[in-house]
């Protein structure tokens, strides 16, 4: 059985999903909906990291995930774990360290349809020129994910 619930974040709407075998989905909604009363079991821990999350109290989620997708999906969106908090990649990099440059198209449409925002940080992987690319919930929310992720960005002394 699935369970649904809803928790307001700073940049949005969080619809979280998920069954007894762990969460299987985390998005963002464009309504503005109150954050959900009864919150199953099976979702509170995840509602919990991602609160201390956004209140700047955790760098690691520990959830148990039930993850749809391909293989292939499956793989990339594993590796997207591996990138630290605060810190990001090429969508380049990532498809060498999965073992091929040349699926990088690949590489770059698992990581968005990738069904669990934030825990799983595609927010992290970047355009080999530095820019701010392919973000399924908005550029804006990227940008807000990074500087969230390493607020300290060294200032120019001249």
């Amino acid at each position: 059985m699935s369970e649904t619930v809803f928790y307001k974040t700073p940049i949005g709407t969080a619809k979280i999903t998920g069954s007894e075998k762990g969460i299987r989905s985390i998005s963002i909604v464009d309504d503005d909906l109150p954050d959900s009363i009864d919150i199953p079991e099976v979702l509170k821990a995840c509602v919990f990291q991602l609160e201390e999350y956004f209140n700047g109290e955790r760098t690691v989620f520990n959830l148990e995930l039930d993850l749809q997708g391909t293989e292939f999906q499956k793989e990339v969106w594993k590796s997207l774990l591996d990138i630290p908090f605060g810190k990001t990649i090429t969508y380049a990099r990532q498809s060498v360290k999965l073992g091929d440059i040349k699926k990088i198209r690949a590489v770059a449409t698992a990581n968005g349809k990738n069904p669990l925002w934030i825990v799983i940080p595609c927010h992290r992987v970047i355009g080999s020129d530095g820019s701010l690319t392919g973000y399924a919930g908005g550029i804006w929310r990227k940008k807000w994910l990074l500087q969230h992720e390493n607020p300290t960005q060294q200032q120019s002394l001249f």
